[in-house]
């Protein structure tokens, strides 16, 4: 492999595989309201949060961490400005107190902050504007989760960053070089070093939030209901729970922090932990699994790129799809039999919806990871679907370009009725 195609690959996921707590939608506006109070110096008297539709979607259902159990924009971005730390990135609010949550509360029901719909305006955007008196400040986000696009000050620009921006910019990763031989070449020579330290922690910190889901009775239980009523000692079954139990507790407001991939915490999990649970069955050594989740994380981004941050395909379809190559590549499957196992995950459920972060989400991350597994006992018996079945193609690599055009451009329109059927328009 050449130079620039390992340290573009090392930087992808020194980039994307970074901490977060809670969902990283409400996480991004509470980190974008703790900025604009930093900028404006003063405990604002007025706040309007102004937000795409994918952000509207991704914050409805879903309960914000560190808030005593409170759910929504309002929520997540006066929590932001009371009590979140603006130089934690996606841990914003891991400094949030009682007190920080009764202010949340009290400024809630005084009608402190107002929410807006930025109309036709697709993928990631918020800003969130403030006021003391005459004063004013403006933070705004788009892209991806951390790029703060404005900072202003009473009108004047203090922080502006040219769009269109990516994840990347201040690395020398190139997400263009991304494909699936690259992929496992990568995944075969990486030194161990390199990224010890970011898997370790992803195995650490995904691990942990799934034994909490597995604990304890968040949203519908979906991994613990999987758990108690089907047959444990099922390793299919136990790569299902541990995703999905770690989805109960993130969507239901645990603290507990997780690794993302393509900026979802829900994504980070998937990708981690159906592999964790098939190197655990099978006895693989440390170096394998690492190996097989520089795969898992690799395939997910490598979809995610033609698809976007945040659109009406579900985003664990990507991630499940990843762990599945991953448990394909740790079983020491071929590469053929590697681009079956991706082939068959999404020509099967490749555009499977998006409609808001929230509990259900750890019922679709089970189905998801699922049809994963599926796909690689089909393709360990030389089945594969095939070219024009559907959206199938020649090769794998144009497969994941079709699926990933059909996310991107066919699913718009299906994006704004969802948001207009959940905004009840």
């Amino acid at each position: 492999m050449n130079p620039k195609t390992y340290h573009s690959f090392l930087a992808i996921l020194k980039s994307e595989l970074v901490v977060a707590l809670g969902c990283t939608e409400p996480i991004a506006i509470a980190y974008a309201g703790a900025k604009a109070r930093q900028a404006l110096g003063a405990m604002p008297d007025k706040c309007t949060v102004c937000c795409s539709g994918n952000i509207v979607k991704n914050v409805k259902g879903v309960t914000v961490p560190n808030s005593g159990g409170l759910k929504g924009i309002e929520t997540a971005a006066i929590l932001g400005i009371v009590g979140g730390d603006p130089d934690r990135g996606l841990t914003v609010l891991e400094t949030v107190t009682e007190e920080h949550i009764a202010k949340t509360k009290e400024l809630r029901a005084a009608g402190f902050c107002r929410c807006e719909l930025q109309a036709n305006l697709a993928g990631l955007y918020i800003a969130v504007k403030l006021s003391a008196g005459e004063a004013t400040a403006e933070v705004v986000i788009a892209d991806y989760h951390t790029n703060i696009v404005r900072i202003a000050k009473n009108g004047e620009d203090l922080f502006v960053k040219a769009r269109p921006a990516s994840a990347q910019d201040e690395n020398d990763s190139d997400k263009s070089l991304l494909n699936v031989k690259d992929i496992l070449a990568f995944a075969g020579e990486v030194k161990i070093d390199d990224v010890r330290e970011i898997l370790s922690r992803q195995i650490e910190y995904n691990s942990a939030i799934s034994r909490e889901g597995l604990s304890h009775p968040y949203g519908v239980e979906v991994g613990r209901s999987l758990m108690s009523d089907f047959d444990s000692k099922s390793v299919k079954l136990r790569a299902k729970a541990a995703a999905a139990a770690g989805s109960d507790a993130r969507m239901s407001g645990c603290p507990l922090p997780v690794v993302i991939n393509s900026g979802s915490g829900n994504q980070g999990i998937t990708v981690t932990m159906p592999v964790v649970e098939y190197a655990r069955e099978y006895g693989a050594s440390e170096e394998k699994l690492y190996r097989a989740l520089v795969v898992s994380n690799l395939i997910a981004i490598h979809q995610k790129k033609y698809i976007g941050s945040l659109s009406a395909y579900c985003g664990v379809v990507s991630a499940a799809c990843g762990s599945g190559a991953g448990i394909a590549y740790l079983l020491d499957c071929s590469y053929e039999e590697i681009c079956n196992t991706i082939t068959n995950t999404i020509g099967n459920i490749g555009g499977m919806v998006c409609d808001g972060a929230k509990p259900s989400c750890a019922a679709k991350i089970a189905s998801a990871v699922e049809a994963a597994i599926l796909a690689l006992h089909l393709s360990r018996k030389n089945r594969v679907f095939q070219p024009g079945e559907g959206l199938v193609k020649e090769d794998v690599e144009q497969t994941i370009t079709s699926i990933g055009r059909m996310g991107r451009d066919g699913m718009k329109a299906t994006d704004i009725e969802i948001l207009n059927i959940m905004l009840e328009k």
